[in-house]
């Protein structure tokens, strides 16, 4: 292993040692904890629950925030790998962590580097033949590289969409297991619903049509001379 790859490690190490979970809590990152409020969460963050963008409304609500670290650990003189995090919501709960580590903090470091890193803080890692919902709710997915779980919490190394770095994946297994039911609902209701939504939409374009046609007339009429 050469000393650059040593340092990278030691680097992640550190981070995760003073800023991720206090032994091996899985429910935990950086203040924030898994079934927060979305209120709470926002504080936290520093930002608004407005922030937060809906992704769907019905049978439950499913939100997202982007979460822009800023050097949450300021008081630690090594720089920080995680470039950013997405938090995501179940009827204003916080259900699932992401953070994309920063592709050049970890450039050169395997799959196999991170898992030590990672491992230093919640233990021993499976490695199951799995994928997981990343990034986004419909389709995307990623295969997992590692694996840290207990019976209410799991925690997923994945590559990013691009491949060019890793992310980290933490989830509260009861909440995603209801988002996901949710969503898998909502895309039923929408398909059922869309042939009803397109005549509803076909209506309105008649009749804004022959509105605006009918005030054309009002104005045309009177005027016309032949």
């Amino acid at each position: 292993m050469t000393r650059t790859r040593v340092a990278m490690i030691g680097l992640l190490c550190g981070v995760l040692g003073t800023s991720l979970l206090s032994a091996a809590d899985l429910s935990t990152y950086r203040g924030l904890k898994l079934g927060m409020s979305l209120a709470a969460v926002a504080k936290q963050v520093g930002t608004t629950p407005s922030e937060a963008k809906f992704v769907q409304k019905r049978p439950a609500v499913i939100q997202e925030m982007n979460w822009e670290l800023r050097s949450a650990v300021q008081a630690n003189p090594k720089p920080d790998p995680v470039k950013d995090g997405l938090l995501s919501f179940f009827n204003g709960e916080l259900f699932r962590i992401i953070v994309t580590y920063d592709r050049y903090k970890v450039e050169g470091m395997t799959a196999d580097d991170l898992i030590q890193a990672i491992s230093e803080t919640y233990g021993p890692a499976t490695r199951p033949t799995a994928e997981i919902a990343y990034h986004s709710n419909y389709a995307e997915t990623a295969t997992v590289l590692a694996r840290w779980d207990d019976s209410e919490y799991s925690g997923d190394l994945v590559r990013t969409g691009d491949r060019a770095s890793f992310a980290l994946v933490l989830y509260s297994k009861k909440l995603q297991a209801l988002a996901q039911t949710a969503i898998a609902e909502s895309a039923r209701l929408d398909a059922q619903e869309a042939p009803q939504r397109e005549i509803d939409t076909q209506k309105k374009r008649n009749d804004d049509e022959r509105l605006a046609l009918d005030k054309a007339r009002s104005v045309n009429k009177p005027n016309f001379r032949p």
